[in-house]
């Protein structure tokens, strides 16, 4: 089967035909497979959802019980038919629940990686190769001058601020699903016990990666409005980047204001969001590990979406690799 007989854009998503199905897509559907719980990604009002364990219940903590009519909850690795098409998930890498969706059908197979990461993570399963004829990637950061560093060394950046600065807050932005955790995990794991304060829009969120078995250690909240300045003096404070503007940030001492991204490579956005200390944490693929992810694939095509396509398609030209924008729209870089 023709690869572009299986899957095809449509406005309402990627849509496979002989499946009737629609991968993320952006408006109600009959049914959607969900690549990972980002609002981008998934959304409320379909009919069918099909997604991983953990992606079903972050819809439900977003949109509420009611955020499809029926669901399904698809487990990592098992094969399922759909009108003769077969479908199976496999993880992402991205956040918790994260999958890619593999869709075979006619002797052809692609794969849709949805938003995806090669770096350390341990808030969810690592990357997962799985070989195809068709790959799509995202490309967020698909230019050669996205390097990302280790995500232990920006952690460790933070810490030695931390303890240069006692008498002052360290207010991190970090999105609230699987950036802030992560970016909590990482400081757990280089040994910081102390307590963490957390903006009220991340505890559902943070309780359910717990119930999931991750150890985040003692969080609190950072809302308590009788709190004194005094009491967030050499502290972390992890919100949303959509509350540094307002007067929540406004009560902690001095606070050294940074923001977990992988777009804290470019000076223009640290500057524009008066960033002091950009930790340069991506739930992205940087170019190399988006180039090598497409070589261990073994796809001889590569069907591209949201970000900068121009340099995957010219590298994949270079590679003797058939490749193509999707122009899908809708997506965004919530998770950054």
């Amino acid at each position: 089967m023709r690869a572009s007989s299986l899957l095809q854009p449509r406005p309402e998503g990627l849509y496979c035909p002989p499946g009737d199905f629609f991968i993320d897509p952006v408006r109600p559907v009959k049914r959607a497979l969900i690549t990972h719980g980002h609002s981008d990604h998934a959304r409320s009002g379909h009919a069918h959802v099909m997604a991983t364990r953990e992606t079903l219940d972050i819809m439900r903590l977003r949109y509420g019980e009611d955020f499809a009519s029926q669901t399904q909850e698809a487990r990592l690795g098992e094969t399922l038919a759909i009108n003769e098409v077969r479908i199976s998930f496999h993880p992402a890498g991205h956040v918790l629940g994260s999958a890619q969706i593999a869709v075979e059908h006619g002797g052809t197979r692609i794969v849709a990686s949805g938003d995806y990461k090669r770096s350390e993570d341990p808030t969810c399963l690592a990357f997962e190769t799985v070989p195809c004829d068709v790959f799509i990637s995202e490309a967020t950061f698909a230019l050669p001058v996205f390097r990302h560093p280790p995500a232990r060394d920006e952690m460790r950046k933070l810490l030695d601020s931390v303890a240069q600065f006692p008498e002052r807050t360290h207010l991190i932005g970090a999105y609230a699903l699987g950036k802030a955790q992560r970016v909590i995990a990482l400081i757990r794991k280089l040994g910081y016990d102390e307590p963490i304060f957390i903006h009220g829009a991340l505890i559902r969120l943070c309780d359910y990666y717990r119930e999931r078995g991750l150890d985040l250690g003692q969080l609190l909240p950072a809302t308590q409005d009788s709190a004194s300045k005094s009491d967030f003096a050499g502290k972390i404070v992890v919100g949303p980047p959509s509350a540094f503007a307002d007067r929540w940030a406004r009560r902690f001492p001095d606070p050294v204001t940074a923001f977990a991204s992988g777009w804290m490579r470019v000076r223009q956005r640290v500057r524009q969001r008066g960033v002091e200390l950009p930790l340069i944490i991506s739930d992205h693929c940087d170019w190399d590990e988006l180039t090598q992810t497409i070589r261990e694939t073994g796809a001889s095509e590569l069907w591209v979406t949201h970000g900068r396509e121009e340099a995957l398609l010219r590298w994949s030209e270079l590679n003797g690799l058939k490749a193509r924008p999707l122009h899908l729209v809708g997506y965004e870089d919530e998770a950054e």
